[in-house]
Order: structure tokens, then C-alpha cells, then sequence
């Protein structure tokens, strides 16, 4: 059974500066070679006593201003991230999409970068031998597939990652918001591909500035602010009560009538 368990768990980070940046000079003072008392390095509060239980069919968006939270909290739900105090529990096959480039490798073709962008996201080389035409067709890079990645423009390393994203599947998809910032038409082209991505995962949590994207793709809301849980709920109330307004109130019809709302 998918789920993740996370229980009174803050995540610290130590900051160095000129004086302080090796650690071991933070660690060991010069007191007759013992371990010294006197050396202090302040440490910055990334998440602050995080309570969540997410299990399998969530839907869950995070939304918050820049430097709220959401990115260190996608990590700690990876596990690339260690609480340092309280608990996080994960079961499940994780795919973390933080950045869309991670993974990738200039100096080889488009071809061998989908291979080892899907071993990356948690695919065998099997699976993904049988998604490489499907992939090829997606990006509509033809020739450009054989060429290095250097010599691809940003909006064709785009196509490439989001062609290999969205052909995973994956237990636990956790989505940071630079997904959305991709260039309008592919992502209406990709639109389709992303919405049938989200329904293969067992679970989804998806951090991004989009109300769009997010009502799309999500049905639950985390509100983050300042490292803290700020709001749990609905979508549509925490998207109200953190932006003080209706999200509806500024949709396009031609949303408002995919997303089957009348506002």
C-alpha cells in the first residue's frame, strides 16, 4: 500500500560562513586537541514540526509564497531529505520531478538521454526501451534525437524531459512547479499527457504557482508558510483563504468549462 507518514519532523540546515565553512574547524576548536565548546554555527529552520499522513488516490497540491517550504518539503517526502527531529515514513516507488534537466547528460544524444533520464525516475532499461518511440514521437525532435544535447535549445531540452516524465509509472509522483514553466503551446500539446501521468501514479503532490494546473491535477491542498503547515484542506478553500479571493473569480471561461466548473 502506497503511503507516506510524516510525524512532528523539522529539517535544520547549518550555515557557514568564511570563518565557519569547514566543518571541521566548526567541530574541533584548538583546546588542547579536544573537542571544543565555543564554536557555534547558526542553523536555519527549513520545516518546522510537519504532521502529514498522504496514502494511496491523494491529490495533493502545495502552495505558499517562494522560500515558504514547498521544495524542502517535496524533498523530505522523497527521502532525499532526513528529518532532523520527529519522523518520515515512506512506502512506495518514489519519482521525484524536481527539475527537469536532472539527469541529463550534454555531451550525449537524445536517444541515450532518455534512457538514462528514465533509469533516473525509477524505470528499468526494458520499460524503457518500449517507451523510446512513443517519446520520439512526443517531442517531434526527429533528427535532433541523434545529436548531442548541447546542441538542443532550452525549449527542445524541455520537450526531451517532459517526453520521458510523462511515460513513467510511477507510485508516488512528486511534482515541484518548474514542470509549468514550459512554453504555452507544448504544454497544451503535453496537457493531456501530464493529466493521463497523474492518473497512473498512486499518489501525487504537486507544488506549483498555477491555480490552471493545480485544479487540473489535484483535489487537496497543503498550505505552507514559513517552513509550517499554515492550512490543510480542499483545494479550492485553502486556495481562497491563501490568495483572500475566489481562484474561479479569474479563470477563463474555456478553463472554467474543462475543469466542468461554472464559477
Amino acid at each position: 500500500m502506497v503511503s507516506i507518514e510524516v510525524h512532528n519532523a523539522s529539517v535544520d540546515f547549518p550555515i557557514f560562513d568564511a570563518k565557519t565553512r569547514s566543518l571541521k574547524k566548526a567541530v574541533l576548536g584548538k583546546v588542547g586537541g579536544k573537542i571544543g565548546t565555543e564554536a557555534r554555527v547558526p542553523v536555519i529552520e527549513a520545516l518546522h514540526d510537519i504532521t502529514l499522513t498522504l496514502k494511496e488516490g491523494d491529490r495533493v497540491a502545495l502552495v505558499g509564497h517562494n522560500g515558504a517550504g514547498k521544495s524542502t518539503l517535496l524533498r523530505l517526502l522523497s527521502g532525499i531529505y532526513e528529518p532532523t527531529r520527529g519522523t518520515s515514513r515512506i512506502r512506495g516507488k518514489i519519482a521525484p520531478v524536481f527539475d527537469l534537466a536532472v539527469g541529463m547528460d550534454p555531451e550525449i544524444s537524445g536517444l541515450e538521454n532518455i534512457m538514462i533520464r528514465g533509469l533516473f525516475l525509477g524505470m528499468s532499461r526494458k520499460e524503457m526501451e518500449k517507451r523510446v518511440d512513443d517519446i520520439s514521437n512526443f517531442t517531434e525532435l526527429g533528427d535532433y534525437l541523434h545529436l548531442p544535447l548541447r546542441t538542443y535549445s532550452t525549449g527542445m531540452r524541455v520537450r526531451l524531459a517532459l517526453g520521458v516524465v510523462t511515460s513513467i509509472d510511477p507510485e508516488i509522483l512528486l511534482l515541484d512547479e518548474g514542470i509549468g514553466a514550459v512554453d504555452a503551446a507544448f504544454m497544451t500539446k503535453a496537457r493531456d499527457r501530464l493529466v493521463d501521468l497523474v492518473r497512473r501514479s498512486g499518489m501525487l503532490v504537486f507544488a506549483s504557482h498555477s491555480d490552471d494546473l493545480l485544479f487540473e491535477l489535484c483535489n487537496t491542498a497543503i498550505w505552507m508558510d514559513e517552513g509550517q503547515v499554515k492550512m490543510q484542506g480542499s483545494l479550492r478553500e485553502v486556495l481562497t483563504a491563501y490568495k483572500g479571493r475566489d481562484p474561479f473569480e479569474h479563470m477563463s471561461k474555456e478553463t472554467l468549462e474543462r475543469l466542468g466548473e461554472t464559477g
